[in-house]
């Protein structure tokens, strides 16, 4: 076997083996979406965390219209004042001022993808939210029991973002989606701060095939040059 041989072929195997390592993920509403929220106390009221449990992806509030989803501020219908200011005296209800801050989570996990750099990307359409609220696109790595995680994490400026993360096998739980924090708001005063809204990133041709063509038609003009 010739030097060019050998170093074909350990070209075409470093190509797929590299293939094989990354894995693209994106927006779709078919996904499995799951939503979680964290509940703290707001900074004014020492920010003390209160609880975290898996909720519908539409109380977060995550939304589909068809392929487009839409981040909008958390919305609690309920006027107690454990959710809402001035309950009581002013009970809650329209221009009530929320009194907790919302930590929600709206997510695919694909443990599959351990071990694995996932490629997470997608079109942002629009981000209005306001100093209230902020959002961004995610990928979390949990070890095996949850007890830490490593993330990467980008704002949701409008246009296409792209971020990676080389995550762990071994029992790892990789994660990848949005995450919403900011107080919570009556369901009819959400309009003044804003929302963000996802879409699928364009689809770019992989030039990475051409390539490979390419490194095979080589040695095979090599030999059609030497006959």
């Amino acid at each position: 076997m010739s030097l060019k041989t050998v170093a074909f072929i350990g070209a075409v195997a470093a190509a797929s083996s590299f293939a094989a390592a990354d894995v693209n993920v994106g927006v779709a509403s078919a996904l499995p979406w799951i939503g979680y929220m964290n509940v703290s106390n707001l900074p004014s009221a020492g920010g003390a965390f209160q609880f975290g449990s898996g909720w519908g992806t539409a109380d977060l509030v995550a939304v589909f219209t068809g392929e487009v989803l839409k981040l909008s501020p958390n919305t609690i219908g309920d006027t107690n004042e454990y959710w809402y200011q001035g309950a009581g005296t002013n009970p809650g209800g329209p221009g009530a001022p929320g009194n907790k801050i919302m930590d929600a989570n709206m997510y695919v996990q694909d443990d599959a993808l351990a071990g694995s750099t996932v490629n997470f990307s997608a079109l942002v359409l629009d981000n209005s939210f306001t100093s209230a609220h902020s959002s961004v696109a995610f990928i979390k790595d949990f070890a095996p029991d949850y007890s830490s995680f490593t993330t990467t994490t980008i704002a949701l400026t409008p246009g296409v973002f792209s971020i990676s993360l080389a995550t762990v096998g071994g029992g790892h739980h990789i994660q990848y989606g949005f995450e919403t924090v900011g107080v919570n708001v009556w369901v009819t005063d959400t309009a003044p701060f804003g929302f963000a809204e996802i879409t699928a990133a364009p689809v770019v041709p992989e030039p990475t095939s051409m390539g490979l063509l390419g490194l095979v038609a080589a040695p095979a003009m090599l030999r059609r040059r030497r006959a």
